[in-house]
């Protein structure tokens, strides 16, 4: 097949650089137009990045000599790709307006950005979890006024540690959650290098993470209802955030109580069988086993298995009776790479599998 032709906004940051080294030999997707800050345009983008290149591979040499474009020029980046992906770092509002007029193109944006995760009719998705709300995609159009165009978004990397253990077993109708996310330094586009009071050390606070990790689930959960999508009102979720030094992994220690107690034996078989539309669809960034659970007592560790399904998979351990929840556990997630730029990317596969995402 002929590749989908694929842009990125924000190319040089953390994300930015994420998708970049992800997307390299992708079946589908080929990167042929690198935007970022007027101040990087013009430059190619081995020299925009400079000793910036935050991954542990290589730059992919495909990139190197692509000249970065200004990001504001959205005719020109436009004119070049078929859809786009977001990682641009501005204000909010900034962000939805570049967003929403790259739709207008007719380009349609898959984005890592958080702007757009409450407007009523953009959909926040993981693939596995809420594919059913790309359907709101038609009542965006009609607002947008476009044809192909759109912004889908993906939701914070965090809440990926624990909300697929939880969607595997809503049957059981989960009331109330409590987690605590100890979230890696990539998450804040950082490396030990350029963050070195990380070392040793725990911040007890991450700016906005806690609202979201308590209600962006409840938007994946929501439904469809005329022009919008309405959140769920369960579970009731509270949750604390801290920043801890280690480089990539988001870790999760949870605590939740069901309607229906499920007995461990169904919790693990739910999570072990639990296949979403990815894996039916045998799409090229999908894990094959999207939960895994571990049986000893100190799995999963960030460091041992946040690269497994290549970062795309999450990861589950140390289930058990609580005194005064009826379950606990521990979740991991990559959080570049199923939780940011991956995630992004197997939703644009997903988009271009149900022909939201067409050839220009």
């Amino acid at each position: 097949m002929e590749k989908f032709k694929v842009g990125i906004l924000g190319a040089t940051g953390m994300v930015g650089q994420r998708f970049i080294s992800l997307l390299e030999d992708h079946p589908w997707f080929e990167v042929v137009a690198v935007a970022a800050s007027p101040r990087s345009a013009g430059k190619t983008y081995e020299e925009a990045v400079g000793d910036r290149w935050k991954m542990t591979t290589p730059m992919p040499e495909a990139v190197k000599k692509l000249t970065v474009l200004n990001v504001n020029e959205v005719e020109k980046v436009s004119s070049l790709v078929d859809f786009v992906f977001s990682a641009v770092d501005m204000t909010k509002e900034e962000i939805r307006a570049i967003e929403d007029a790259y739709a207008k193109t007719e380009t349609p944006v898959v984005s890592n950005n958080s702007a757009h995760r409450w407007t009523p009719d953009v959909p926040m998705v993981v693939p596995e979890l809420n594919p059913e709300h790309f359907a709101i995609i038609e009542s965006q159009r009609k607002r947008l006024g476009t044809k192909r165009g759109f912004v889908a978004v993906k939701p914070n990397c965090s809440i990926q540690s624990y909300t697929p253990m939880l969607h595997a077993l809503k049957e059981f109708e989960p009331t109330e959650v409590v987690a605590t996310t100890y979230q890696a330094i990539s998450g804040a586009g950082k490396t030990f290098k350029d963050w070195p009071e990380m070392i040793d050390n725990v911040i007890p606070y991450i700016g906005g993470e806690e609202e979201k990790s308590e209600q962006e689930p409840l938007r994946i959960w929501g439904k469809i209802v005329g022009n919008e999508i309405v959140k769920a009102d369960t579970p009731t979720i509270t949750t604390q955030c801290l920043r801890v030094p280690v480089s990539d992994g988001h870790t999760a220690a949870v605590f939740v109580n069901f309607k229906k107690k499920p007995t461990k034996e169904q919790i693990l078989e739910r999570w072990k069988n639990f296949k979403g539309l990815p894996q039916e669809l045998d799409l090229p960034s999908a894990p094959k086993q999207f939960i895994t659970y571990f049986e000893e007592d100190n799995r999963p560790q960030a460091k041992l298995d946040r690269d497994s399904e290549k970062g795309m998979g999450v990861f589950a351990g140390r289930l058990r009776e609580d005194k005064i929840y009826d379950w606990k556990f521990v979740g991991l997630s990559h959080n570049t790479k199923r939780g940011a730029a991956g995630g992004a990317i197997l939703s644009a596969e997903l988009l271009v599998a149900q022909k939201y995402i067409e050839k220009k």
